[in-house]
Parts: structure tokens; C-alpha cells; sequence
């Protein structure tokens, strides 16, 4: 069965030269000793992923449990650091290719997310020149509308001021015969061929006439 490697640094003083010298035999050998046996209970209880994840967890065990049992030692420890922590060929394999696939994955789930904001903002901007025509558009038809209901009403004022003056200057029968021919020939303009004339203005010709002779 393949282990993790751990490499350990243990920091530590000696409060009691009596008890250092005499308290235990070969007191470094004891030290790292007690150090290897504490590390493997700790870690025993441990998965590999907790082991690589909880330094500060197993720093903090370690120097609790090394500095009670190594009181009676006259000896204290003051810190314990996991320098490096190496797991098996085979976990670290699993390892590799796991860490890979989580960055194929943080990498996809990146790449999604920039096609859908680009999607987003591309249909954004679309809808957005959609509403800008359509709006450019409605004022096109509202002021074309404006300009025929504008010349309208001016033809409409024309015709009334031309009736009014008419009314006023109280026209004879002739110069409403002649005004009823005008209008006959408007309403012709080149485009019919046969008009019917009222009876009224039947004998426009010698009105016509008359008015020459006048001139």
C-alpha cells in the first residue's frame, strides 16, 4: 500500500535542561519519533483530498499534540509546518486528471456563457434598430399625413376666402356661368373626353362674346 509523503518541520525549545537531558533518551530521535506516529493518527482519520486541504487543521494538532507529550521532556513545541505533502502515483494521476477536467469544464462553462452574453447583446442590438425603424418610420407617415392634411385645409381656406370675395363683390348670373365653365374645365383636365355642360351655361359662348365686345 503506497503512503503519502509528508514533510514535517518541527520548531521547539528546551525549558528544562535536567529533564531534556534525562527525561528521555536521544531526545531528537524521540521528537521525530513521536512526530511521525502523531502525523499518521491525525491524517489516518483523513481522506487524501482533506489531507492536501487541511495544513493549517493538522499544523494545529500536531503542535498540541507533540507539546503535551513532550512536556515531561522539558522540551516545547512552539510550531509545527507541513512543508510539502506528496500523495501516491496513483491518487496524484487521479488528481491531475481530475484538477484537468474541472478546468475543461470551468473553461466550457466560461465559453457558454460569452456565446449567450454575445447572443444576448447581438439580439438586444437588433431589437433595438427594429424599434429605432420602425419609430423612423411612423414620423415619415405621421408628417406625410401632416403635409396632405396641411394642404388640404390650405385649399379648403382658398376655396372659402375665393367665395367670400365672391359673395361680396355680388356676382351676376354670367360670371357664375362662367365660373361653373372653369370648374368643368378643371374637372376635364385632358383626361375626358365628353362633358355634359348644365343647360345654364348652354349659351356660354355668347356670354363669352359679349365680354370681348366689353374689352
Amino acid at each position: 500500500m503506497q503512503l503519502c509523503q509528508i514533510d514535517t518541520v518541527v520548531y521547539f525549545q528546551i525549558t528544562d535542561p535536567k529533564l531534556y537531558t534525562y527525561g528521555v533518551e536521544r531526545p531528537l530521535s524521540a521528537i521525530e519519533n513521536l512526530t511521525a506516529t502523531t502525523l499518521r493518527n491525525i491524517i489516518g482519520d483523513m481522506t487524501v483530498d482533506e489531507t492536501l486541504t487541511s495544513r493549517d487543521i493538522i499544523n494545529t494538532k500536531m503542535r498540541q499534540e507533540l507539546d503535551d507529550a513532550t512536556d515531561p521532556w522539558g522540551i516545547k513545541v512552539n510550531r509545527v509546518e507541513l512543508k510539502s505533502i506528496l500523495p501516491p502515483n496513483d491518487i496524484r494521476i487521479a488528481m491531475e486528471k481530475e484538477m484537468k477536467a474541472e478546468r475543461e469544464k470551468r473553461a466550457k462553462i466560461l465559453e457558454a456563457q460569452a456565446t449567450r452574453e454575445s447572443a444576448i447583446l447581438v439580439a438586444e442590438g437588433e431589437k433595438q434598430s427594429a424599434i429605432l425603424r420602425a419609430e423612423a418610420e411612423k414620423e415619415v407617415k405621421i408628417k406625410e399625413a401632416e403635409g396632405k392634411a396641411q394642404a388640404i385645409l390650405e385649399i379648403q381656406k382658398a376655396e372659402a376666402e375665393a367665395i367670400k370675395i365672391l359673395n361680396e363683390a355680388k356676382p351676376t348670373k354670367e360670371i357664375l356661368a362662367l365660373k361653373s365653365f372653369t370648374t368643368f374645365e378643371k374637372v376635364a383636365d385632358g383626361k375626358s373626353t365628353k362633358i355634359l355642360i348644365p343647360s345654364e351655361i348652354q349659351n356660354l359662348a355668347g356670354f363669352m362674346q359679349a365680354i370681348k365686345e366689353i374689352k
